[in-house]
Order: C-alpha cells, then sequence, then structure tokens
C-alpha cells in the first residue's frame, strides 16, 4: 500500500448540522447540494466530508464508535492568501458562530495564526505564512 491521503472525514454527532456550519461558515459546498448523515464536500485537492458518528457505527458495528470523544482529535489548517488577511478571516469565523480559541498572533515557525473551533468542538487554524527575511549579500 502506498500511504496517500484521499479524503478527511469529521465525525460528528449531528453531522448534518456541522455540515451546514461547514457549508455557512467556510462556504464548502456539498456535492450534490444536499445535508446528510454523510456529506462530501466540493474540494480540491484532499476530499473532504463530514459524517454522523451514529452512521459510522451502523456502516462498521464497531463498538469503539460509540464511545463519547475525548479532546482534541484532529485539526484542520485553513491558509488565506495574505498575512494581513488572517485577523479579518478569524473575525468572520467568529461572527459566524465558530468558537474563539486563540486569537491573531505571530508563531515563532514563521506563520500568523488563529484558532477557532467549529460547533463540536474541533479546533481549528487559520494562517498565512510570514515572508522569509531577505538575507543580505556579502558584496565587497
Amino acid at each position: 500500500m502506498r500511504a496517500k491521503i484521499n479524503l478527511i472525514t469529521l465525525l460528528a454527532d449531528d453531522g448534518p448540522a456541522l455540515a451546514a456550519w461547514y457549508r455557512d461558515a467556510l462556504g464548502f459546498q456539498p456535492l450534490g447540494g444536499k445535508l446528510d448523515v454523510y456529506t462530501e464536500f466540493e474540494h480540491e485537492g484532499v476530499r473532504f466530508a463530514v459524517c454522523s458518528r451514529s452512521e459510522l457505527i451502523r456502516l462498521t458495528s464497531a463498538p469503539s464508535y460509540q464511545e463519547s470523544r475525548r479532546g482534541q482529535a484532529v485539526e484542520l489548517a485553513f491558509e488565506v492568501d495574505r498575512l494581513e488577511d488572517v485577523d479579518p478571516a478569524y473575525e468572520a469565523l467568529i461572527a459566524k458562530g465558530a468558537t474563539p480559541v486563540t486569537g491573531p498572533q505571530d508563531l515563532p515557525w514563521g506563520q500568523r495564526a488563529a484558532f477557532f473551533a467549529d460547533p463540536e468542538g474541533n479546533i481549528h487554524e487559520v494562517f498565512a505564512n510570514m515572508p522569509k527575511p531577505e538575507v543580505e549579500s556579502n558584496k565587497s
């Protein structure tokens, strides 16, 4: 097997409600236009979906999926085009129902990022890469 991620699916207590939030707050469009217990979104690159836990339990009969979720399980990082877009993108997400976690800040690894939680408590980030410092050449 070649390890290559093809699909990321967030498990949700209320799949249709969480899928509606990703549609309304982040602009993801459901394939076929319908929100259901499994909703896959139109997305470039890796496929993205939201699935109700109850549906996964029904499909797999896996009792471990019946346990309540504890703590952070996954983080999605949403890149914006410009450094100055981080703050307004974060504020727009909060205005659309995201829970603020950590406001915009410059991070030591060269990004400006802000962290927010979706309605089911998954913590995600919006970020932009900071410009790399220019290296002065030694012209003597």
